[in-house]
């Protein structure tokens, strides 16, 4: 069973490459990957690595929490599942495919406020 890390305070000039390079010396490296964030294409410094085992991860964990890359302490931990119901774009998981950007009755047109106004 693979175990997923988070490593978070990342230099912006660490890539996919090296991140595989670093975890690689506890252990097989399944995956690596530095989030980007998609409209300026720059690290957002973040990343998981995703290990063989969980031993093997604890080790790279221990090792490498703390350690400073770039002038900067790193953060490395189990990555946690995510949290919340919602994905991408507002979207519940409910299936129902219905697009909401709040679950309040009180946001909206017509409904009085700042802007709203009663007709």
């Amino acid at each position: 069973m693979s175990t997923k890390i988070y490593v978070g305070n990342l230099p912006y000039s660490v890539t996919d490459a090296s991140l595989r390079s670093n975890f690689g010396e506890f252990g097989t490296v399944k995956s690596a990957k530095v989030m980007i964030d998609r409209d300026t294409g720059n690290s957002k410094g973040f990343g998981f690595v995703e290990m063989d085992s969980a031993e093997v991860a604890q080790a790279a964990i221990t090792a490498l929490h703390g350690m400073q890359v770039d002038g900067r302490s790193i953060v490395v931990s189990l990555a946690r599942p995510r949290e919340g119901g919602n994905d991408a774009g507002g979207r519940s998981n409910s299936g129902s495919g219905e697009f909401r950007s709040t679950k309040r009755s009180d946001v909206g047109y017509g409904n009085g406020g700042f802007g709203g106004g009663r007709y």
